[in-house]
């Protein structure tokens, strides 16, 4: 009889509401460590270049001082915006990209400091979106309004928390787990790491398949992506939960 009981409990769920969302883990990529004193630090390395290259101009390596050679290779090639998430370029983004982004709700602005929606899609590891509701904002969310045309997605890269600093990381509470949806259907659940890596979610193509005829492609209607809070890892000081970034990659760009 107990089992029987078990074996209805654990199909509950799946009669009344359909078939079971699947339970998605991440792949951990690059941790990421950045700092207020580190931007300064590159401000001021960017500086030494620029008049590096405005005193020398075009030369070769080999024609330099010995002294001058570490500076030449640490100024080789541009350098890229402190804050900015690395191997973007022109990429799965040249292809397109969502038509906009809101949120349920926004952290009021503290000063110049924002945290908007846009800031979960700026591709910037120095702004977050945190959700502006009493408590730990369960239930909140961000939703990608993205455009017929938009190249498919395959992989979903989530910068949990409020990465700018250790302190805003540890102080925010971070997510544990997303429900996504798509067109407002559930798609899958996300499980998240209480971690500063980036987490990579790999998906079957997302979007509309059939491409061939552009002017029917963009004649469709917009789509959207939707990222609810479902449960999070409390902050050290705050229960304001954060999201630094939610972007992608995906097919179709060349």
């Amino acid at each position: 009889m107990t089992k029987k009981v078990i074996l209805i409990l654990s199909i509950l769920p799946t009669l009344l509401f359909g078939q079971k969302i699947p339970v998605l883990n991440p792949t951990l990529g690059i941790v990421i460590e950045k700092s207020i004193q580190g931007e300064m630090q590159h401000i001021k390395q960017m500086e030494l270049c620029e008049e590096f290259w405005k005193d020398k101009g075009i030369i070769s390596r080999e024609d330099l001082p010995e002294h001058e050679k570490s500076i030449y290779d640490s100024c080789a090639e541009d350098l890229p915006e402190y804050w900015s998430i690395n191997g973007i370029g022109c990429s799965w983004y040249c292809g397109g990209g969502q038509d906009s982004l809101s949120a349920s709700s926004e952290l009021s602005s503290q000063g110049k400091t924002k945290y908007s929606a846009a800031n979960a899609h700026d591709l910037s590891y120095k702004t977050a979106w945190v959700e502006g509701v009493k408590g730990y904002g369960i239930g909140e969310y961000l939703i990608y309004h993205v455009q017929p045309t938009n190249p498919r997605i395959t992989e979903i890269i989530i910068v949990n928390g409020y990465v700018k600093t250790d302190k805003t990381w540890k102080e925010n509470s971070r997510v544990k787990q997303l429900k996504m949806y798509i067109d407002d259907k559930p798609y899958a659940i996300l499980n998240l790491k209480d971690t500063k890596a980036e987490q990579h979610f790999k998906v079957e193509p997302i979007g509309i398949s059939d491409r061939d005829d552009l002017d029917k492609l963009k004649e469709m209607p917009i789509w959207t992506m939707k990222f609810e809070i479902m449960e999070v890892y409390h902050g050290d000081k705050y229960d304001d939960t954060a999201i630094t970034e939610i972007y992608f990659d995906g097919i179709d760009v060349h």
